[in-house]
């Protein structure tokens, strides 16, 4: 054995107290902050997320402007509505979801007289069930809403199991739209689950809006019990390389409380969801859910940075 007096001795403890502490085998322990994964951020309402394949940028929430088929959102005005609008893009929310039924796309042309057209997404929404007549939609909503080009035009309110057969000639009218550089996207809003089946079986569709809460209420199911069913069906829409964007989040504004954080939850949790609009008649409106988004604490890499 090596002789040490006590004063060798107790200078080696004292190195090896102060000398940093070293991996065994050059490892780097896994609770060293050069290694901890970062924590993901919290989802939020003004997140910008790339819609699929199609180029287009939004922000994960949507401004509706059809509460009460639109009447909420006219009652504003073409002030107050660009006060609203203006506000949500302060908060980083540039979607705007409007249709020809809501009866409000004078009302956001009279927005873009005061908002970069650039830095809004604006998602539009026709009933015509036939080329001629998507071809006079599309000149009057771009007319109407003061614009070259609509971001994602979509059949709305389809109810049909077979509507691709039936709307041929229309799907066809909306991809030459899109072709001359008036629409960006297109694709459907469904209202039954068989019109919803066929819209994940059609190469067509690029866009779909869906309902969407964890409780069934206004959905394409009666029973929460059969929500799972509809997400299975969206999460493989999704697979298929659609853009799945949500609608009735809130139930068409019956759900209250915690219903409503229970809700948020619920759809931020789905990966394959895109985002999703809700119809809002204030800022202070726009303000809650915004803070409910984040307080919903759902933690994965946002699409692009805010």
């Amino acid at each position: 054995m090596v002789n040490m007096n006590r004063r060798r001795f107790l200078a080696a403890v004292g190195a090896a107290v102060i000398a940093p502490s070293r991996p065994v085998w050059g490892r780097v322990p896994a609770d060293s902050p050069a290694t901890a994964p970062a924590q993901p951020p919290r989802l939020r309402g003004c997140d910008l997320v790339e819609l699929g394949r199609t180029g287009i940028k939004a922000s994960r929430l949507a401004v509706g402007t059809g509460t009460k088929a639109g009447r909420e959102q006219r009652d504003l005005g073409e002030q107050g509505l660009t006060r609203l609008l203006r506000h949500a893009l302060d908060q980083g929310v540039q979607w705007w979801d409007t249709a020809d039924l809501y009866k409000t796309h004078t009302l956001l042309r009279a927005a873009l007289r005061e908002i970069p057209r650039e830095r809004v997404t604006i998602t539009s929404k026709t009933s015509a069930r036939d080329a001629a007549g998507i071809k006079g939609d599309i000149e009057r909503f771009r007319r109407e809403l003061g614009t070259d080009y609509i971001d994602i035009v979509l059949l709305h309110c389809l109810t049909d199991g077979d509507w691709p057969e039936k709307m041929r000639s229309a799907m066809d009218a909306l991809s030459q739209a899109r072709a001359a550089g008036h629409v960006r996207a297109v694709g459907c809003s469904c209202h039954t689950f068989e019109a919803l089946t066929a819209a994940m079986n059609e190469p067509w569709v690029e866009v779909n809006l869906a309902r969407f809460n964890p409780f069934a209420k206004v959905m394409d199911v009666a029973r929460p019990e059969d929500v799972p069913r509809v997400a299975g069906l969206l999460a493989e829409m999704h697979r298929r390389g659609k853009v799945i964007y949500g609608m009735k989040i809130l139930g068409e504004g019956s759900l209250q409380g915690d219903d409503i954080d229970r809700s948020l939850r619920f759809a931020l949790a789905q990966p394959w969801l895109s985002g999703f609009t809700i119809g809002f008649g204030s800022a202070a409106q726009i303000d809650d859910i915004a803070r409910r988004i984040e307080a919903a604490d759902i933690r994965r890499p946002a699409s692009l940075p805010a």
